[in-house]
């Protein structure tokens, strides 16, 4: 009697395309070099990176790529499989920009023993030597050679088909096991920082609807930053916001001032308008109604000038706040706002909705995409600049304000409206952070 040996294997191949998908997010407007294990040679789409395949136990093709910087250098398959982290870390380093980030993809360890078993049981291909080093000992080899950990995410507890229906089982149980860093693929940000002070071009974004008491005594008090612009948007207003501005612009012998007739709708919408026509290369988001100190601003650019962040969030919830400044319920709302942004993101804020950000430029071309890609829609803006900055590998900081009370004119938020709005908004984008990119 012949004996039948069945040798089946499951397939990665949706597996490498669920990977491919989410690395996207990485490498929007970015400079980038994708580092890759010669045996997924084949498996791998990225259509955004110049692609080197490396064999991981001899680094010289990626000692002697040439003298390019990169703004962005992931590693798929390399930290666990090489000999010598420290070396492929140090020549990563060596090739980044200022400020750069390295993606280090790999193998979840928690599957180490479940992925031998598969071998033994011939489901699947045997890999080559691996050393499946924990996320928490790679942070701390890099930060020996100068990275900065940002953060660790970790996608496909599923990685297959499934007869059609892997792709619905898998993002269940990433929803449901977010909390517990369960995906077989884990994706660790670092960051190539050194304090290395320089003084950017700045512009300052003021979306402005019925703030016609407030604009003169805001610019006033904004101080005198060197090659600094001001943007105002005018909404549309029941009182002489856009011409006060115009005079403004006039009359201001300080700064360049930019003023444009909003054409949609909502502070969000005056934000992104602004963006468009901003030139600086760190861009900051003000208020008209001056609850937030303008001098204030001399701080979250120098966080950003030092070097020491990528995005500064403002918190009005860190001091006491003056009487009147925020009704009681809205208190209540923003806390738990901000704790829930923080158990998705990963990074903990206090305050998500304060309306004074301070960014980098590069994180405007991000923002609308994270914007079409997701069709998520945000009255503020406030939700779509923090999410984008996390989801994208930004560090993120926070800076405490004294936040005032108004002085002039009435808030424009509903709480009930816009307050639905906004827990739609979270629920989507939770999703987002939590489960596998589809397939295209």
């Amino acid at each position: 009697m012949n004996t039948i040996i069945i040798n089946m294997k499951i397939s990665n191949k949706i597996f490498y395309r669920r990977h491919s998908n989410e690395l996207e997010r990485f490498l929007i407007g970015r400079n980038s070099l994708h580092v890759i294990n010669e045996n997924a040679k084949d498996k791998i789409i990225d259509k955004y990176s110049e692609k080197i395949f490396l064999n991981p136990f001899d680094p010289k093709p990626l000692i002697n790529i040439s003298e390019k910087k990169y703004d962005t250098i992931i590693f798929t398959d390399i930290i666990e499989s090489g000999s010598d982290i420290y070396k492929l870390l140090q020549i990563a380093k060596e090739n980044l920009n200022l400020n750069g980030k390295l993606i280090i993809t790999s193998m979840n360890t928690k599957y180490i023993l479940f992925s031998k078993f598969l071998e033994i049981l011939k489901l699947k291909n045997k890999n080559i030597k691996q050393s499946y080093v924990h996320n928490k000992k790679i942070s701390n080899i890099a930060s020996s050679t100068g990275f900065e950990f940002i953060n660790t995410t970790s996608k496909q507890i599923i990685p297959f088909r499934l007869l059609g229906i892997g792709t619905v089982v898998n993002i269940f149980f990433e929803i449901i096991l977010f909390r517990f860093v369960f995906g077989i693929r884990t994706y660790s940000v670092f960051r190539n920082t050194q304090t290395n002070k320089k003084i950017q071009s700045k512009s300052i974004i003021i979306p402005a609807k019925n703030e016609e008491g407030n604009l003169s005594n805001l610019i006033d008090r904004i101080p005198k930053f060197n090659k600094c612009e001001i943007i105002i948007t005018c909404g549309e207003s029941s009182d002489n916001t856009f011409d006060i501005a115009r005079k403004i612009r006039s009359e201001n012998k300080n700064f360049k001032i930019k003023v444009i007739k909003q054409s949609g709708k909502g502070k969000a919408n005056a934000v992104w308008e602004g963006l468009k026509i901003s030139s600086g290369e760190v861009i900051a988001i003000l208020d008209a109604d001056i609850s937030v100190e303008p001098e204030s601003l001399t701080q979250f650019f120098e966080i950003i000038d030092n070097n020491y962040s990528d995005f500064v969030n403002g918190s009005r919830l860190i001091y006491q706040m003056e009487h009147g400044a925020m009704r009681t319920i809205n208190k209540y709302g923003n806390r738990l706002f901000q704790f829930l942004i923080s158990q998705v993101t990963g990074t903990h804020l206090t305050d998500s909705l304060c309306g004074t950000k301070v960014f980098k430029r590069d994180l405007i071309e991000k923002i609308f995409w994270w914007q079409e890609t997701f069709e998520l829609k945000d009255p503020f803006g406030d939700f779509d600049m923090i999410f984008t900055a996390s989801f994208t590998g930004q560090k993120i900081t926070e800076y405490p304000i004294n936040y005032k009370a108004r002085t002039y004119g009435k808030t424009q938020i509903s709480r009930f409206r816009d307050g639905y709005k906004l827990i739609k908004y979270f629920l989507k984008s939770f999703v987002v952070f939590n489960t596998s990119r589809k397939i295209n």
